[in-house]
């Protein structure tokens, strides 16, 4: 069983090894000063760093900035800070040239703080808002999401699947629409059993949620809740049925069950913004949208079971039907 509090102390520790290692590597070869760099700050998302999906996906795309595009970031949690709000204001006036919002549970507060700081530049990631000081990046879950469908619908030997939403809102209905539109495109006759733990951080409550979708005969399950996700596919594994993760490829917490994972490049989607930004000093745009012309989203390999050739071009035209629909 993964402990988030025991994986996020060994990111940490060696994660300020590799930060400290490479500042100082790069400064020193490049003769440029912490002074002169690119500052950018990152509120995550409540779950954190060790959430195995989207605060450490973004993370790694900071991570790939700092080593390729010379930046140096700061960062807060929810667990350090009690108010999303608190951290935002910190980072907002450490300095900092962007300052992130990571989640649209952030929103409310990131609107708050930009008022406050009308001159520093911010990005609300996974919602949109009207303030001119922020740009909005948002993903189309629903077209990763659609991917996942097919393959659930592929895959269901009971034709029955299971969806597991973080919180019952706009964001998470996306998912969860994609999801059984792409079910149901490939298999009419399967069910979709659908339920909110209105919890992203409860791996406990994944598995109890996970186990009673199995008791309906569900055998691909599929969660868009962050860390409660990661519950689900554990009990998936112990259960021997199917799991699809989310966000990131998670085929490593489950390598009996995961078939495939709904990629939401949260990574490449901050990597290229603040790429931008270094090149314009600014965020000319005010919304970036990012689906699967963009790859914003995508599935990763699939693994566990396998596609006959049929099945593979099935999805490849249906995916290609949905990039022309979208056009």
């Amino acid at each position: 069983m993964y402990n988030n509090k025991t994986f996020k102390l060994k990111y940490l520790s060696l994660l300020l090894i590799v930060l400290l290692a490479g500042c100082s590597t790069n400064a020193e070869q490049s003769g440029v000063t912490i002074d002169d760099k690119i500052k950018i700050g990152i509120m995550l998302s409540d779950v954190g760093l060790g959430d195995q999906s989207f605060s450490d996906a973004a993370f790694f795309g900071l991570e790939r900035a700092r080593d390729e595009l010379g930046i140096i970031f700061d960062y807060r949690e929810l667990e350090e800070t009690g108010d999303y709000a608190v951290g935002l204001r910190e980072l907002a006036q450490a300095d900092n040239d962007l300052v992130i919002g990571l989640g649209f549970l952030v929103k409310e507060d990131i609107e708050t703080i930009a008022a406050e700081f009308p001159d520093v530049n911010f990005l609300l990631v996974d919602d949109i808002s009207d303030l001119p000081n922020i740009t909005s990046l948002t993903f189309k879950e629903d077209e990763g999401s659609y991917l996942a469908g097919i393959v659930a619908g592929m895959k269901t030997s009971t034709n029955t699947v299971g969806f597991i939403g973080g919180a019952d809102v706009p964001l998470i209905h996306k998912f969860e629409h994609g999801f059984t539109e792409g079910v149901k495109a490939i298999n009419p006759e399967a069910t979709v059993v659908v339920e909110y733990a209105n919890d992203f951080g409860n791996d406990e409550l994944g598995k109890e949620i996970a186990n009673d979708m199995i008791d309906q005969e569900a055998d691909v399950l599929y969660a868009a809740a962050g860390f409660t996700g990661v519950g689900m596919i554990e009990e998936a594994q112990r259960q021997g049925i199917y799991a699809i993760g989310v966000d990131s490829d998670q085929y490593f917490l489950g390598e009996k069950a995961v078939i495939t994972s709904m990629l939401k490049n949260i990574d490449v989607a901050i990597y290229l913004t603040i790429a931008s930004f270094v090149e314009e000093k600014e965020l000319t745009d005010r919304h970036i949208e990012m689906g699967l012309t963009e790859n914003g989203v995508g599935l990763a390999p699939i693994r566990v079971t396998s596609l006959s050739k049929e099945e593979e071009a099935q999805l490849e035209q249906l995916r290609m039907n949905m990039i022309e629909e979208k056009k």
